[in-house]
C-alpha cells in the first residue's frame, strides 16, 4: 500500500511540473528525455529570437523570459505595414521582434505556448508536425507567413518536430491572444 501511495505521489508530481505530455494517440505519457531533446532543440534553432518578445536589458536589446515563447504581444498595436521599400530592403520588424513587416503585410510570432484559448492548448502533436511540414496553421489553414523558416524545419526528423512540441506543451502556459496578420499597405494613391 506505501508503494501504491509513493507512485500515486510520484506520477502527481510530474503532473504538476508539466511533464505529463499528449502522445500522438491522445494518451499521455511521461517522457523527460523527450522533453529535454525538446528544449535543446528550441534553444539550438532560435525559437526565442522571435517567439519571445524582446525588452531592454543592460547590454541592450534581449528576450522578456518571462514572456517565454509567448508571441506577439497583445495589445500592442501597429500601424499598417510600410510599403515595400525600394532596392535591396524588402522589410522591417517590431522592436520585439516579435512583428515583421514586408510584401506579405506584417505578420506576427505566435504564441507556442500551452495556453489553451491563445497558444497551442488544443494542438495534438500531428497538427504541430503537419503544420511544419505543409507550412500552414495547424496542418491545413492559412499559409505560416515569413520571417519562420518552416521551409528549413520541415527538414527535421519527426522525432525532432515531436519533442519540440513536447517541450512546448511543458512550459508554462501563457494568455497572450496574438494579433491576425495585416494585408500588405497600398502605395499612396495606388491600387
Amino acid at each position: 500500500m506505501r508503494q501504491l501511495k509513493a507512485l500515486i505521489m510520484v506520477v502527481a508530481a510530474w503532473c504538476c511540473l508539466g511533464i505529463l505530455v499528449p502522445s500522438a494517440d491522445g494518451q499521455g505519457k511521461m517522457n523527460p528525455k523527450m522533453i529535454k531533446r525538446g528544449e535543446y532543440l528550441v534553444n539550438s534553432i532560435g525559437c526565442n529570437d522571435c517567439h519571445t518578445p524582446f525588452k531592454m536589458g543592460p547590454q541592450g536589446p534581449e528576450p522578456d523570459m518571462t514572456r517565454m515563447l509567448s508571441g506577439h504581444p497583445q495589445g500592442m498595436n501597429l500601424p499598417p505595414s510600410p510599403t515595400s521599400a525600394p532596392g535591396p530592403w524588402i522589410g522591417s520588424f517590431a522592436a520585439t521582434m516579435t512583428a515583421w513587416a514586408g510584401p506579405w503585410g506584417v505578420s506576427f510570432s505566435k504564441n507556442l505556448t500551452p495556453d489553451k484559448e491563445t497558444g497551442l492548448g488544443d494542438w495534438t502533436e500531428e497538427n504541430f508536425v503537419q503544420a511544419i511540414r505543409t507550412g500552414k496553421d495547424m496542418g491545413k489553414g492559412r499559409a505560416i507567413l515569413p520571417p519562420m523558416p518552416w521551409q528549413s524545419f520541415k527538414n527535421m526528423t519527426d522525432d525532432d518536430l515531436k519533442s519540440i512540441f513536447a517541450y512546448l506543451k511543458s512550459i508554462p502556459a501563457i494568455k497572450n491572444k496574438v494579433s491576425e496578420p495585416m494585408p500588405p499597405a497600398q502605395p499612396m494613391g495606388g491600387k
